[in-house]
């Protein structure tokens, strides 16, 4: 109905990026008759303002984290739900009956769809920001689900399981949701044939899903992204919401602070300048498009507490490595920092390589000895996401 999305921008400095502070988002509706997710990002917003300089976790978190809440990703879909349903019903679709969780760009297939605004919308905010984490809220089920949704041989779906290379990391993000929920992590499911061991699932090991939005974060958006279903009942009766907001309030905050993991920095030239587009990537971690730094020369990488080597490499010269032992500094709302200069370089941008397509290819075959292979290979401001 050429309706705005809108985007609440909570921080220390909401207008703006700021170097070394990452960027978190929690998006919900997409499923206009998935109500519960909308709401209680309402009561988040309202806790984080009304905590701010009150609390001490509160106030470290927005001054050291950006965080972008979208409550409405399909205000049609919501409007047109007029009787509230426990299940199914038609305001789960935009206003062109699209399921925009079956929208996006496909890693795995060529799916074609017909990319609707509010999907186009979401494409353009995630391509302008750098976004680290992201959450998107949904009901129907209670479970944290985590990428890869689709999948072919290459990462497992044979075994009915289809792995990232941060598996560790997406498993570790979807349990610290799950144990931070007041029930969740009981794995107990709506019905009596679904259950979720420790309340998580591999979405793919759930059900395959094509064109998903948490997929296209994680290979295009370089965020790493996780489903949260919240509710058995999608559009619940009004007096449960406030048991709904209880139940999810410390997972909520404790999610957040998972954007602190890992290591961070910046990539310059031999003057101090710089470097958008080097790629940097933990070895054993490649991803189908390479993760790079931003305009600024930042990259951020979400790992596990450990020791791992860093490569940082700029198209056209020598990569360089670097072993770091990486702690837990989510707690001190901070990733590890770690800068790269390149000494013989005076560049200040290279174009990015990355194809509008990248598909995870699936080449072994039962008659042909060939390996699989990945193809390349002041608080707050409103932001405001328009749909053209």
């Amino acid at each position: 109905k050429g309706r705005d999305l809108w985007v609440l921008v909570l921080g220390r400095f909401p207008t703006h990026h700021k170097i070394g502070i990452p960027e978190f988002k929690y998006v919900a509706n997409m499923h206009g008759d998935e109500t519960v997710g909308r709401e209680i990002l309402l009561h988040l917003i309202d806790f984080l303002v009304t905590n701010y300089r009150r609390d001490p976790n509160v106030t470290r978190l927005l001054n050291n984290t950006r965080i972008h809440i979208m409550p409405t990703m399909n205000p049609d879909g919501f409007e047109a739900t007029k009787v509230p349903d426990c299940y199914y019903s038609r305001g789960r679709y935009n206003k062109n009956g699209e399921d925009l969780n079956r929208n996006f760009p496909d890693a795995f297939e060529n799916n074609n769809a017909s990319i609707q605004p509010e999907t186009r919308a979401i494409m353009d905010w995630i391509k302008n920001e750098t976004f680290v984490l992201s959450a998107n809220l949904h009901g129907g089920a209670l479970v944290a689900s985590y990428t890869f949704d689709n999948g072919n041989s290459v990462t497992g779906s044979l075994k009915g399981y289809s792995r990232s290379p941060d598996d560790d990391v997406f498993i570790h993000l979807a349990k610290t949701y799950s144990f931070n929920h007041a029930s969740m992590y009981r794995g107990i499911g709506c019905d009596n044939r679904q259950t979720f061991p420790q309340g998580i699932t591999n979405g793919y090991s759930w059900y395959q899903l094509e064109g998903g939005m948490q997929d296209y974060n994680y290979i295009w958006g370089q965020c790493f992204e996780i489903t949260l279903e919240l509710s058995c009942c999608k559009y619940p009766p009004a007096d449960q919401l406030e048991k709904f907001w209880r139940d999810n309030k410390v997972a909520l905050i404790e999610y957040i602070k998972q954007v602190h993991l890992g290591v961070k920095g910046q990539v310059t030239d031999k003057n101090g300048n710089p470097i958008p587009n080097a790629i940097v990537e933990a070895e054993g971690r490649p991803h189908v498009c390479p993760y790079r730094t931003n305009e600024h020369g930042e990259y951020f990488l979400l790992l596990l507490p450990g020791t791992y080597v860093i490569n940082a490499t700029v198209p056209g010269f020598k990569s360089m490595l670097k072993t770091l032992e990486i702690p837990d500094n989510t707690g001190n709302f901070s990733a590890l920092k770690h800068d790269f200069s390149f000494s013989e370089v005076s560049i200040r941008s290279r174009a990015a390589s990355c194809p509008r397509t990248p598909l995870y290819q699936e080449l072994q075959r039962a008659s042909a000895a060939v390996k699989p292979t990945l193809h390349i290979l002041a608080l707050m401001t409103v932001t405001l996401v328009i749909l053209k």
